[in-house]
């Protein structure tokens, strides 16, 4: 089974690329962060046409998640236990929730997209937003591989963390002073990662390679980007990983996103460990 993640930064403006490539890598399931439309709005004709059924989630035209897929899909849910809301100038436990999550199950394979809250800037009440977004998705991971170790499970999407200065080639991004590098982010991305999870394709991609660039100031043809995007399984999910790849060039040609998909293939349930004869390139 090929899974993916992606943040398309709005469908509407990208079906056409998004499911060109989804045809072209032969991909199971997309899961999608930033579609920033309605259900209604969604452009479902034309991933129906390539044989996909779609599951949204969005409220508005900001955030959203999706997911796409070819093989049956079960268990949808829109969030997960104890998620926080977010109202800006308000606080407190009854602030609406954000569409930035959505679990669903594939072949026994338990996926979540997500879309991280980015921050904005230090200090800001969006940043302690993600903070306690970070550490309820933790509260939440450590009790689902608990109570399902056998399951095949991932949390995919966009962190908005760069864990490591590695993940880090954006020269306005600098530890101390913005979002997605400080200590206390990357503090959470390591509690989540200790509550069950771990990154699947770091080990299986060059060092260094990224999955974001932002469009300003040449960003994406100097390679100042960073690595926020992710593919967190569990040990159950990790064991059936045969391959993994992240997608760099559809960050160019008309009218990209400012991310690009990372793809994970894993093996069928009860075979072999990943061959050794994989000739997929590991970034592309």
């Amino acid at each position: 089974m090929r899974i993916a993640t992606w943040n398309v930064n709005s469908i509407r403006a990208r079906h056409g690329r998004i499911v060109d490539w989804l045809v072209r890598e032969d991909v199971d399931v997309l899961g999608m962060q930033e579609i920033k439309c309605k259900p209604e709005q969604f452009p479902y004709e034309a991933f129906e046409a390539a044989g996909y059924e779609v599951v949204a989630h969005g409220l508005n035209q900001w955030n959203g998640v999706a997911f796409a897929s070819r093989l049956p899909v079960t268990e949808v849910e829109t969030h997960f236990p104890l998620q926080p809301g977010f109202l800006k100038g308000h606080d407190g436990p009854e602030l609406p929730l954000e569409a930035r999550a959505m679990g669903v199950t594939v072949e026994g394979v338990r996926l979540w997209s997500l879309y991280v809250p980015n921050g904005r800037s230090l200090g800001d009440p969006h940043y302690t937003y993600k903070l306690d977004w970070l550490a309820a998705l933790t509260d939440f991971t450590r009790a689902e591989v608990s109570a399902h170790p056998a399951r095949p499970f991932a949390l995919m999407g966009d962190f908005n963390i760069a864990p490591f200065d590695v993940d880090n080639g954006d020269p306005t991004v600098i530890v101390g002073q913005t979002t997605h590098v400080s200590p206390e982010e990357r503090a959470a991305f390591a509690a989540l990662e200790g509550a069950g999870v771990s990154d699947v394709v770091r080990s299986r991609v060059p060092e260094g390679l990224f999955t974001y660039w932002d469009y300003k100031q040449l960003r994406f043809p100097r390679n100042e980007g960073l690595r926020i995007d992710f593919v967190l399984g569990s040990p159950a999910f990790a064991e059936r990983v045969a391959d993994a790849s992240i997608h760099r060039n559809e960050r160019k040609g008309d009218a990209p996103s400012d991310h690009v998909p990372v793809l994970v293939e894993l093996a069928d349930a009860g075979a072999d460990d990943a061959d050794d004869d994989f000739d997929r390139p590991m970034f592309l």
